[in-house]
């Protein structure tokens, strides 16, 4: 029996943008209406990878990485320079209509919801774009205004809602037609921690409930690590990393970060000798160890006067992410989990 295919395919995926550029000033202006100067940005260069089929993978990298424009790409916005781009068998930029009948993207800065209009109108717009039937559709919605507790709010004008109710909207908006592949970028911008908390449990509910694949960008790492088994990280438009968060943890930042809340004393000179000494302030202390000399570390801490409270985890993956970035050393292309 062969293996299934995978959902995403990318080979060499590449993106050049051809951007006009002048200095300021009246005479440049002027001079640009006449003769114009252009630059080549690449945007994404060869990228490679594959996904299967309901995976959740967190799409990362700093702003101007390319991640937007690949989930564009792959989403039939936008047309590849140079390379092979398939999403359930299909090439996106073609954007064939039973292909947009199994994809969504979601863009936390763009809406497709109209403005002075209640959601409702939205969602019954779409269920007709997309010719849902009508029991069908009557079943997602209220599967999905029950998940995500938006009854108090889907009648009321969409100029009216906050950032983050606008956003559950838009995501039952793209989700009405059932899509099987799901891109979401920045999908909890401008949320409190209880709506994001909301968003993230419901992408995981869907991804369960219908087996759909997620691929998420986000530049709140509690989204990825609550919702990705894997991660790609790219930079300059590169692929950079290709692995599980805790390999990319262990890779980066080997160390484990051991903390206590106690009674801070001049023992800390002691205590220095274990690893290095990331926190100290009033009430709690906290150091980088590495694994082999946790047990010691742990016991040390424990020792303190009025020691309570102790962890023993890994780096955050925001100080990973920033460490990865900030190395003049790039990883590689075959550094994948267990490379």
């Amino acid at each position: 029996m062969s293996a299934p295919e995978p959902a995403i395919v990318l080979d060499g995926l590449s993106k050049r943008f051809r951007v006009n550029q002048r200095d300021p000033g009246l005479r440049s202006a002027i001079a640009a209406l006449f003769r114009r100067e252009y630059v080549e940005v690449d945007a994404v260069r060869e990228l490679s990878f594959c996904i299967d089929a309901g995976e959740r993978v967190g799409f990362l990298g700093p702003n101007g990485a390319g991640k937007t424009t690949t989930l564009k790409m792959l989403a039939g916005l936008l047309h590849p320079t140079g390379g092979r781009a398939q999403v359930l068998g299909h090439v996106p930029a073609r954007r064939e209509p039973e292909f947009l009948r199994r994809v969504a993207l979601v863009m936390g800065q763009k809406r497709q919801l109209s403005w002075d209009l209640p959601a409702l109108d939205t969602f019954e717009l779409n269920r007709v774009v997309y010719e849902v039937e009508r029991g069908t559709y009557d079943a997602r919605l209220a599967e999905m205004r029950e998940l995500l507790d938006i009854d108090a709010v889907v009648r009321k004008p969409v100029r009216t809602l906050s950032l983050g109710e606008r956003m559950k909207c838009e995501l039952v908006a793209a989700l009405l037609h059932g899509p099987e592949v799901l891109f979401l970028d920045e999908p909890t911008i401008g949320m409190d921690v209880a709506m994001q908390l909301a968003m993230r449990e419901f992408v995981r509910e869907y991804n369960r409930r219908h087996g759909a694949t997620i691929v998420l960008t986000s530049h709140y790492m509690e989204d990825v690590a609550a919702l990705c088994d894997r991660i790609l990280v790219i930079d300059e438009g590169r692929l950079r990393f290709d692995g599980s968060i805790d390999a990319l943890v262990r890779r980066i930042r080997p160390l484990r970060r051991v903390s206590v809340r106690a009674a801070v004393s001049e023992a800390l000179d002691v205590l220095d000798a274990l690893g290095e000494r990331v926190e100290a302030q009033v009430g709690s202390v906290a150091y980088d160890v590495h694994p082999d000399r946790v047990p010691e570390a742990v016991a040390a801490l424990l020792a303190l006067p009025g020691a309570r409270d102790l962890r023993v985890r890994d780096a955050p993956l925001e100080e990973v992410m920033r460490e990865l970035f900030s190395r003049n050393e790039r990883l590689g292309l075959d550094e994948e989990e267990g490379g």
